[in-house]
């Protein structure tokens, strides 16, 4: 089973802290390596909390650890932490002002099971060998 969200991104506090510790350390990992889901999404997917899932839009395809929004409710409105995950969502034409559009991205959430979370480096690594579905 999968739904469709509208993706949204942005700096989050835990975002800004663990970056600052280094994209590399898994506290980055947990800071940015998350969708944020109302409550009602989740119901609708069929998933618990802290559950991996898949999501996919036109531009690619990232596990992440499914969380509960921390604002809201808003249902069919996701949030995944700017870095490497959303990245991989996002539309990377930047329309000649050099930063891509973070906000609006329609998005398909399904159950990931038994698939990782891949760190930052290992995300941009196979990314950059072409190996991300």
């Amino acid at each position: 089973m999968a739904i469709r969200v509208n993706l949204i991104t942005g700096r989050s506090i835990e975002q800004g802290v663990s970056m600052e510790a280094g994209k590399g350390k898994p506290a980055y990992t947990a800071a940015c390596g998350i969708i944020e889901l109302d409550p009602a999404d989740f119901k609708k997917l069929g998933a618990f909390r802290n559950t991996n899932v898949r999501v996919t839009s036109e531009y690619g395809s990232v596990i992440v650890k499914a969380v509960e929004a921390t604002q809201g409710p808003h249902p069919g409105v996701a949030y995944i932490p700017m870095g490497p995950w959303a990245n991989m969502l996002v539309d990377p034409d930047t329309y000649s002002t050099g930063m891509p559009t973070f906000k609006g991205t329609p998005v398909e959430v399904e159950i990931a099971k038994d698939e990782p979370i891949l760190n930052s480096l290992e995300l941009v690594r196979k990314g950059c060998r072409g190996e991300l579905a």
